[in-house]
């Protein structure tokens, strides 16, 4: 027991352990994201050890679509992960018995079958507090005391949603706490160098976006001359002083850019090092976040459960997917992002428009305004957005906003505060943008 987590919260991760203890076979479904992808690994790795069997499909997140494929799955008992507070009156009228542990904001819907399992629910906030990975971790030890190596596992989903970038409260913490105590996960300074080999890393480097360094090799090969590092090195085998001079002079690229105090403060928050992987939950949320955008999220489970030759596909997904997030990102910094009053925007084809949406924010677009992304296909548009602390200070609400833009064009949205996504007919993005832009303005003047 902890006095950062409610005492409820464990009576009902409890229950939900007990209505998977009444099943012999458990279907979990899960987000494709680093967040989703480690609550899987989590309840995989809780399945195999209790004895239970399983099925587990990741999915790009809940619409109607893969409801359906939820809804005709068949299983008698399921436990959802990092998504379903959007279909819960859908969920609780089906014939099974199902856990939904998610850390999305949502509307208190009454229920008599299903087991909702959110912060949100016992006074917390699902956007810094606990993530689909966090629940994961706690309900593995609610039904087994014996998981908490698995902590490690979690730490790569909490660092994924960036939930440690302020500090960690909460869900989070406890679970820093014990899995501390326990010699599973470890703290370290923070750093502006990127973990790895450092060619590689920063040249792949979008967190943070280098101008000038990251996707250019040329770039990165001066950087390493002017700091007297040899380039074979990885950041691990720096000295200290090598570290100091380096880490001065990506500050100084990161400043001349217009990086703000927010972003580096930031940068500078605790890594977390985990005793049995060898390397940081940073670097562990990469590999499991490519291989979900890559298609290979079957790959990322398997590398997370110990499988050597998905540790291989996953490895070199990672290094695919970094390499055409930091190619996209590079292209938006040389194209710039079209400007409205309260937001800013750019159209993509990208894979990884969240992550192009939070570089600009934080490296090199207007951190006044949030940054908006949109995808259109044939039938259907996507977009996705991201402001920072200081713009919600200021009264932005994403997930509102999102939410009654996508909602006013005939389609949705939602999310957290800070990052959010909303989707709608192809056509309307015009109207969509110009819907957002007058909401994000009004929750800014509201303040």
């Amino acid at each position: 027991m902890d006095d950062t987590v409610p005492p409820k919260l464990f009576s009902c991760l409890s229950s939900a352990a007990d209505i998977v203890r009444a099943h012999d076979n458990v279907r979990i479904f899960s987000h494709h994201d680093a967040d989703g992808i480690s609550a899987a690994i989590i309840l995989a790795k809780t399945m195999i050890r209790a004895g239970r069997g399983f099925g587990l499909t990741l999915l790009s997140g809940l619409n109607n679509e893969t409801f359906e494929q939820i809804k005709n799955c068949g299983a008698d008992c399921m436990i959802i992960a990092d998504m379903g507070v959007s279909y819960l009156k859908e969920l609780d009228e089906m014939d099974a018995d199902i856990v939904v542990l998610d850390h999305h904001k949502g509307d208190d819907v009454p229920l008599k079958r299903v087991r909702h399992v959110n912060p949100h629910s016992f006074g917390m906030d699902g956007m810094t507090a606990g993530c689909g990975a966090s629940l994961a971790m706690m309900f593995s030890v609610a039904l087994d005391n014996n998981n908490w190596d698995l902590v490690q596992i979690a730490f790569a989903g909490i660092v994924g949603d960036k939930q440690h970038r302020k500090g960690l409260t909460g869900i989070n913490e406890y679970l820093f706490r014990e899995g501390n105590k326990r010699g599973y996960v470890t703290g370290t300074d923070g750093s502006f160098i990127p973990s790895g080999q450092l060619m590689s890393s920063l040249f792949l480097s979008v967190d943070p976006y280098i101008r000038g360094v990251s996707g250019n090799a040329e770039g990165v090969d001066s950087l390493l001359n002017d700091a007297g590092v040899d380039k074979t090195k990885s950041s691990h085998e720096l000295s200290d002083a090598e570290k100091r001079k380096l880490s001065s002079l990506i500050a100084a690229k990161l400043l001349a850019q217009g990086t703000t105090k927010e972003t580096f403060e930031d940068m500078a928050s605790v890594k977390y090092v985990l005793r049995n992987w060898s390397t940081d939950a940073e670097r562990l949320a990469s590999v499991l976040d490519s291989c979900g955008r890559s298609g290979l999220g079957g790959a990322g489970i398997g590398f997370g459960l110990g499988d050597m030759k998905c540790s291989s596909e996953a490895a070199a997904a990672d290094e695919g997917s970094r390499g055409k997030m930091v190619s996209s990102v590079a292209e938006l910094d040389s194209k710039g992002l079209e400007q409205m009053e309260n937001i800013q925007f750019f159209e993509t084809s990208s894979g990884s428009a969240g992550i192009m949406c939070e570089a600009a924010m934080r490296f090199f677009g207007n951190a006044n305004k949030p940054a908006v992304s949109y995808n259109i296909s044939k039938d259907t548009a996507k977009a996705s957005a991201r402001c920072t602390h200081e713009l919600l200070r200021m009264g932005a609400d994403l997930s509102a906003a999102m939410r009654v833009a996508g909602e006013s064009v005939g389609g949705g949205g939602g999310g957290h505060k800070i990052a959010s996504g909303a989707w709608f007919p192809s056509g309307k993005e015009k109207e969509f943008l110009k819907i957002l832009d007058r909401v994000i303005g009004e929750q800014i003047s509201a303040k």
